[in-house]
């Protein structure tokens, strides 16, 4: 699918039009796009832009995420707060509950986004935000076309196989498109990015810092007992799940968090990362005794078409950027879903990213440094997870699911949770950060 000029045409300027290839129509792929058409320069200056992605289908499904922060400017920068809060699944906060389904611990949302607590106050399923920034960026591409410009080429269900740069150029090797060159790369293709690996080769070897849990995702029919609180149930065996609305009447999502201490789980799908039939059996039979929601789940897990199963990780890379070639998001810098950080991460790297290609626009390697000047801070916080985390919410033994709920209990009757929301909060809150010149049209 292609919605712009060919890749190599021209300007009568002095200064040719840079050709940018973004590997990954996620969160931050859009976002940065958008920004990049949205420099106050002429518009026969704004770059062509190529926006690759592998799997179109995968893009209007996924878990519930959270924006927060530094997060919440940028989505306003773009114009489209209004829009992202009406479709947020409302959830009302997080209760800790046992087998009987018994509360022993709720903590609300902060509905006026000043505290950041567990459940933020823009809470939201990623696909359909991934549908709000793609639309975003369609239309942002369509008015720059409409006034002479490049726009937006969407190349879909293709993939990169080779990749190699020179000096002036990074030439890539697509399994339908065939061989193109381009003056830039942003691999913002996820935890397991194909551009990180084909760039950086054995260099990025161990970058993935495993924290030996898994998780599984899927959607489920909703119940009427469901309502529009989380309920987070901890079972032993190092294992917990949580149930959340989704935001329509219709139906709630499921979570499934599996402790892999032992490295059983690995050893088992090593070689089967895709293989979702194996990623089902497994989870199937860890659910084998739960005693929450058993035959629920169950039934869940077998029907669901949305199922995702996967590690949770970090990434940590010394660099983010390989000559013309720079990381951006969970690419180069995952957090792991326990920060509650990765969405707001991956709008601030689009942000800071698009603003340093903007004021660099001949040198990308000091906007590659200006980049990860700004960014190191926030990833660098955000990837400092709590004391015992992910392992302490997530006990082997009877005895020891007793004792998280007694604590969460104790937190939640003794008021602490509210200074430590206060205070303690995931790392979002950055009242000031660096400014770029910005156009995002307003739209009515």
């Amino acid at each position: 699918m292609s919605t712009s000029p060919p890749l190599h045409s021209g300007t009568t300027n002095s200064r040719a039009r840079q050709n940018i290839l973004i590997v990954g129509c996620g969160i931050a792929g859009p976002v940065l796009a958008t920004l990049l058409l949205s420099s106050p320069q002429s518009v026969a200056r704004l770059p062509q832009v190529t926006i690759l992605e592998r799997n179109t289908a995968a893009l209007g499904s996924g878990q519930n995420i959270d924006i927060r922060g530094i997060g919440k400017h940028i989505i306003n920068i773009l114009g489209l707060t209004d829009e992202i809060k009406e479709t947020t699944t409302g959830e009302e906060g997080v209760k800790i509950v046992d087998a009987n389904n018994r509360i022993w611990a709720q903590y609300a949302a902060d509905k006026t986004g000043k505290v950041e607590t567990g459940t933020s106050d823009v809470e939201i399923l990623r696909g359909r935000l991934a549908e709000i920034l793609l639309g975003k960026a369609k239309r942002v591409s369509k008015d720059v076309e409409a006034r002479g410009g490049a726009g937006i080429e969407f190349v879909f269900n293709d993939t990169i196989e080779h990749l190699d740069q020179d000096d002036d150029k990074v030439h890539v090797r697509l399994t339908k498109a065939g061989e193109r060159s381009y003056d830039l790369v942003v691999g913002s293709d996820g935890l397991h990015s194909r551009t990180r690996q084909l760039a950086w080769g054995q260099a990025q070897d161990g970058c993935l810092k495993q924290l030996e849990m898994y998780g599984a995702f899927f959607s489920t029919k909703k119940e009427a007992a469901d309502g529009e609180w989380r309920s987070w149930y901890h079972s032993p065996r190092g294992m917990s799940v949580m149930l959340r609305p989704s935001g329509t009447k219709d139906k709630s999502t499921m979570l499934v968090l599996l402790a892999d201490k032992s490295g059983a789980i690995a050893r088992e799908m090593r070689g089967s990362e895709r293989d979702v039939v194996l990623q089902k059996r497994l989870v199937l039979e860890k659910l084998n005794g739960i005693f929450w929601q058993e035959s629920r789940l169950k039934d869940a897990v077998r029907a669901a078409d949305d199922f995702y199963f996967d590690c949770t990780a970090q990434v940590k890379l010394e660099k983010w950027s390989k000559g013309r070639v720079v990381l951006l998001g969970d690419a180069g810098h995952c957090a792991s879903p326990f920060s509650g950080m990765g969405t707001t991460l991956a709008l601030a790297g689009a942000y800071h990213l698009a603003g340093s290609l903007i004021s660099h626009p001949d040198q990308h390697d000091l906007a590659f440094e200006q980049y990860e000047e700004n960014m190191r801070p926030l990833v660098t916080k955000a990837q400092k997870l709590a004391p015992g985390m992910p392992h302490l919410f997530h006990p082997q033994t009877f005895w020891g699911a007793c004792l998280l709920r007694i604590f969460c209990a104790a937190i939640y009757w003794s008021s602490i949770i509210n200074l430590l929301s206060r205070f303690k909060g995931p790392p979002a809150q950055v009242r000031k950060f660096k400014q770029y010149d910005f156009v995002v049209k307003k739209e009515i």
